[in-house]
């Protein structure tokens, strides 16, 4: 053991995957492979935490846990948002103890009461308050990137330079859907039973849709290019279906003027991304169980009700459905090797009202359902590659993501670990 090499194993970990197929079991269940994932992965990369409606007022804050990595978002009086480690410079508690709440214009951590500005400085240290011990002392500030109302923070001391290229890219699909002019109709924290990698890889993929009945309401499962030829006379019949949709959709779309065309750049670079606007089953207003919007007063300056779903996923842990009425985010982070919380939030208009402008059970509805169907399918797949007899199977063609998402997982690792 004293001989152990975490960089050699992980190495040999890597060199065992299979292109095209599933992971071997140590990825999902390997205490060293965990380390290894906050350290390479969730350490050095840009992590959507929240999105600006979750901290609305000046001195609104919301605290996260990173890895080892306490840290904290705030809501600064000049209506900036700034990001700090919540570690006090004094003996190092914790700050901000609680998952959100409101600060005045001094920060004080309770145990030795010292207190900072909204910009980090210390301002007095305590009961002696003899400033003069922390002079030139501050918080230390956390990299943080605001993409339309979407804030991503990176604990690293350099971050990944390419967050601005995803950026300019990004922001024209974002734009019609007023991110910023947004408020939190609802947020859900769920634990899933299983590692965060097969989190996301399920949400790369609608193989297993057939399990989501709520949900195929308003979604096509087609993603990617199609191959008639190849569907089966039932999957022909819904894909003729799709066509037409798509055919009324586009008009919606360019009536709107809103980007749909796709983009895709998930491996290859550090900070992995796709978007592309989904056509919706059924009146193709929004993912609700009748199909039609769950909110009349829609997004923005938006007129249009049928938009389809703008999907855009990023790596490592987020993925987001911009509807014409509402925005659904969601935000994983890792609790331990086996264990996986996934935060939704529903946003709707900032001047939306609940049961005049819309109905909070019908807006959340589909997704409360798809969420624990999800975490079921998770868990069990912890639980059987577990197995001793577990080996890896291959991906099939609808799986195409998620062998992405493992292509993007594996360049990451060999680039923190140098190999």
């Amino acid at each position: 053991m004293d001989d152990f090499n975490p960089r050699t194993y992980i190495a040999a970990l890597l060199d065992s995957r299979r292109p095209g197929y599933a992971l071997p079991s140590a990825f999902f269940r390997d205490e060293r492979v965990y380390a290894a994932d906050l350290e390479h992965i969730f350490a050095r990369h840009w992590l959507f935490v929240a999105s600006e409606a979750e901290i609305p007022e000046a001195g609104d804050y919301k605290a996260y846990q990173i890895g080892p990595y306490p840290i904290f978002i705030l809501r600064q009086d000049d209506g900036s948002v700034a990001a700090f480690h919540n570690t006090c410079r004094h003996r190092g508690s914790r700050i901000l103890q609680q998952e959100s709440g409101v600060v005045g214009s001094k920060i004080v951590c309770p145990y030795h009461r010292w207190g900072y500005d909204q910009s980090g400085n210390v301002v007095d240290c305590g009961p002696g308050n003899d400033v003069e011990l922390a002079r030139g002392l501050r918080l230390k500030p956390v990299h943080l990137r605001n993409l339309s109302g979407l804030l991503f923070v990176c604990v690293a001391e350099n971050p990944p330079a390419d967050f601005e290229d995803l950026s300019a890219r990004v922001t024209p699909y974002l734009a019609g859907h007023a991110v910023a002019r947004t408020k939190v109709a609802k947020q859900v924290d769920l634990i899933e039973r299983g590692n965060w990698k097969l989190t996301m890889e399920n949400n790369r993929e609608c193989f297993h849709c057939g399990g989501h009945p709520e949900l195929l309401n308003s979604l096509f499962h087609f993603l990617g290019d199609i191959d008639p030829a190849t569907l089966s006379e039932e999957e022909r019949r819904v894909y003729l279906r799709y066509e037409e949709s798509r055919r009324l959709a586009m008009e919606s779309w360019n009536r709107a003027g809103v980007p749909w065309q796709r983009i895709e750049a998930l491996h290859g670079r550090p900070t992995g991304f796709r978007t592309e606007r989904l056509v919706l089953e059924g009146a193709g207003e929004s993912m609700t169980v009748d199909t039609k919007v769950a909110c009349t007063k829609l997004l923005g300056s938006l007129t249009e009700r049928r938009l389809g779903s703008l999907h855009l996923h990023t790596q490592p842990n987020a993925w987001f459905h911009f509807l014409s009425d509402h925005i659904l985010t969601f935000a994983v982070f890792p609790i331990d090797s086996s264990h996986t919380l996934v935060r939704t939030t529903w946003l709707v208009n900032a001047d939306a009202e609940e049961g005049k402008d819309y109905d909070l059970e019908k807006l959340t509805q589909v997704w409360n359902a798809t969420n624990h169907q999800d975490a079921q399918f998770v868990a069990e797949t912890q639980l059987g590659t577990a197995s001793p007899e577990y080996v890896p199977g291959p991906l099939s063609s609808t799986e195409f993501l998620v062998d992405m998402f493992h292509r993007w997982y594996d360049e990451r690792m060999r680039a923190g670990l140098k190999i």
